[in-house]
Formats: C-alpha cells, structure tokens, sequence
C-alpha cells in the first residue's frame, strides 16, 4: 500500500512511514518481517492508536492488523479463549458474552485492539483482579526473523513474563490465549464522596471491593467514587435507557466537551465549572453484565499522563498535585482519575513486584499540557513512579533501569530476539536504548 499520514486518536503523534500494510495471515506477517530483516528495515504494527506515546509510531512499515480478527477457539469449560491480535476489547467482550464468558477485570476504554492494549500495560482497577497481561495464558507472535513462535508460563517462561508487556519491542504479536471466567453481572455503585472521607478510608475502600477507582475534581475537594462488585449474571439491573444517555452521553460527554470549551476560553471560570460539576453529579446504583459497567464512553479529546506509585503513596501524591496546582495558576478541568492494582512477576508491567496505585491526568486537546504534565512526572518521581507505556512521560532508558529490577533483562531478550532492531523505533531507543547499546 502506498505510503499516508498516520495520526493516534489523541493527536500526539504523527508519522508518515514509507509503506502500509495490511496482511491477511500469520503468514503474510512472517514473510514481510522476514523480508525486512533481511533489507535491513523497520517494521511496527499498530492497534487502534489510543495510545498517547509515540510507541507504534514508524516512518518505515506500518502493519496494520485488521484482518487478524475474531475468536477461533473458545472453550467454555476451561475458559482459555485464543483471540487474534488485531480484535478490538469491545468486539471481544461481545464474542465472549455469547459464549457466556468474560474477562476478568477490563480498563475503562475498549476501543484498542488485544495486542495493542497488552503490549502497553492497559490494566483496569481492583486488587483481587488481574489486568489484561495476568489473564494470558500463552502468546504467539513473529519474531524478528519472522519465525512464528510462541510462549507461556511453562514454555520459554522468561520470553513469556517479558512479552506479556513487550512494547512491541519483541515481535508482531499474532494470536493470545486468554484465561477468561464464566459471565458475571457488576454491581456498581456510583457516588460523590468529600476527598478527605475517600483519602481516609482509601484502604478499606480498595479492600472492600472487587473495583474501585475515584476521580478527583481539581480546584475541589470533591470525588466520584467508583464501587464494582460481582454478581451471578443473571442479577442484571442495568440503568434505564434515558438514565444511561444522560449520564453517559449528555453529561459526561455533550456537556463535558462545552464546558472544557468554555473554560478554554475563559479559564479563571474552571473552579466554578468543577466545583458545579462536582456538585451535580449524583448517586446511581445499577447492574449489569460486566464489559459495560467496566467501559465508559469517552468522545472529549484529550492527552493523558499517568503513573504508577506504591498504593500507599496515593493519598500523599494527591496531596503533592493539588499544592502545585494551588501555586501554578494552571486551570485543570478534567478530573484526576486513580486506581489500583495487585502486584505481578511480568517484567516490565508497571505493577511489577508492588501493590499499586495509578495517578492519571488529563488535558483538554485544546489547552497545551506540558507544565501539568511535567509538573506531575516531577511529584511521581517522589514516590518511584512508573509511566504508563502508552501515555505522554519523559523518561529515558536510565531513569527507566532504576525503577524496574528487571529491566536489563528485558533488554537483554530484546537484543536476542532482534539484534538488527526491525521493531525498534525512537521512542523504544529512548525508554530501552537502542538495540545492542551498553546496559
């Protein structure tokens, strides 16, 4: 295909690479990264663009996986569905509902592919729940030389504890074999809380749910919280059509967008718009089948940052971010969402070897970003923090060997798999070094 324009859904990045292609099989994927390692050229595939970093971004070949689509094996009695790489979350969590399955726990936005989503750590919320790297049982992808291979905890296990978060720096991810559980309903509970009575009981929150997340209204001192237990599937109570669009659609997303224009253009009204917001929103309680309680519609633009501290630094961190925001006289209109995860083995997932916290910030697509989001990396580096892979940081391989312990051996692999670096790219020569490059 000839060569055009490819730009993420956030605007972030933008590349033009030499030649785009959109192979129909494992086969055609092995022959193109064959025939690329041989020429001595680059080769990155890329999901749905959600991603805010440049991670995928190439001026070489871009590979499109759209005809890797669908569930070719599902097995209802043990749960290990094989999904194609190029699926995306929402069309996955139809197909398993139809076979009365589902994933475990799921991120907020279902618009990435299977591989673009775990190649970047996409994690969800709940400390009893694994994210999206926990729940595969096996991989299959094409190596640099465009062998297929494949890897799971009992074969090649240190491939398969790297390769779970690889960053694309591995190889083409092809097909994942997911563990999945027999359908379950959410029971959500939905309620504003003050800060300092969500900050106060924050453990026994996060303990006491299966999920649970809050967002923070900067300029307030006002949350949504976010309570997400299970049920059997068929205790569904799903919200009335009206109450859905206008909560989901109308509010979170018509007014959502007007208000952010108007803070926009005046932007000492912020407080007084999230103040107002904050007070707005009320309690709702409802039921229903797991992937749509987990997503949220999201159509306001925006860039995001986010990180991953030790779960007892939130409360602290939060405190750290408000102050600045106070002595800056930034306007930040979008609320700072926090979550939680369980501590994994998987070598370069950003819960790695702690419990942990995220800290995500947000910026309107129109206002610029970098002081805040600078701002922000400056306090998370207080507490160890982690970027996300697939979000705006500004870390480098050095600062990165110092917060993972086994970050070395992730490159190690990498320089094993791909000394030539087919699927490198500038972004993974800053956060990994380029192949080859000293440790």
């Amino acid at each position: 295909m000839n060569a055009a324009t490819w730009q993420n859904w956030a605007g972030t990045v933008t590349s033009r690479p030499r030649r785009v292609s959109t192979p129909r099989g494992v086969d055609e994927i092995a022959a193109l990264v064959a025939a690329a390692h041989r020429d001595g050229r680059r080769v990155k595939a890329v999901g749905a663009g959600h991603s805010f970093s440049p991670i995928a971004a190439t001026d070489d070949t871009l590979v499109r996986l759209d005809h890797l689509t669908g569930v070719p094996q599902a097995d209802v009695d043990t749960g290990l569905v094989t999904v194609l790489a190029g699926t995306s979350l929402h069309a996955l969590s139809a197909m398993l509902a139809q076979a009365g399955l589902a994933m475990s726990n799921l991120g907020d936005i279902d618009w990435q592919t299977v591989a673009g989503a775990l190649s970047t750590g996409t994690h969800g919320t709940g400390v009893k729940h694994p994210g999206l790297a926990g729940q595969v049982e096996a991989l299959q992808f094409v190596s640099a030389d465009g062998a297929v291979q494949t890897c799971s905890a009992t074969t090649d296990p240190d491939l398969f504890a790297a390769a779970r978060v690889g960053l694309g720096a591995l190889g083409i991810i092809t097909a994942v074999t997911l563990r999945c559980v027999p359908a379950f309903v959410l029971v959500a509970d939905e309620r504003p809380m003050p800060l300092g009575e969500a900050l106060a009981d924050l453990d026994d929150l996060v303990d006491a749910h299966d999920h649970f997340e809050f967002y923070w209204f900067p300029h307030t001192m006002r949350t949504l919280t976010k309570h997400h237990d299970r049920a059997p599937a068929g205790d569904a109570r799903p919200l009335s059509r009206f109450r859905s669009w206008l909560d989901d659609e109308f509010l979170a997303n018509l007014v959502f967008e007007w208000t952010n224009r108007v803070t926009t253009s005046v932007p000492r009204l912020t407080p007084a718009v999230n103040s107002v917001a904050a007070r707005a929103l009320s309690a709702r309680t409802y039921a229903d089948a797991s992937h749509r309680v987990f997503v949220s519609p999201r159509r306001v633009v925006f860039r995001e940052s986010e990180w991953a501290v030790p779960r007892a630094a939130i409360p602290a961190m939060l405190a750290d971010i408000g102050s600045w925001i106070d002595r800056s006289g930034e306007h930040i209109s979008f609320p700072v969402e926090v979550r939680f995860a369980a501590q994994d083995d998987i070598w370069l997932s950003t819960a790695h070897g702690r419990e942990t916290g995220y800290v995500a910030v947000h910026q309107y697509h129109r206002l610029p970003y970098d002081r805040y989001f600078r701002a922000v990396s400056e306090i998370a580096a207080r507490y160890e923090g982690r970027p996300h892979w697939g979000k705006i940081h500004w870390l480098d391989a050095s600062a990165l060997r110092e917060l993972y312990p086994r970050f070395d051996d992730f490159r190690r692999l990498r320089d094993r798999l791909d000394p030539g670096g087919v699927f490198t790219n500038p972004y993974l020569d800053t956060i990994l070094g380029p192949p080859g490059s000293p440790s």
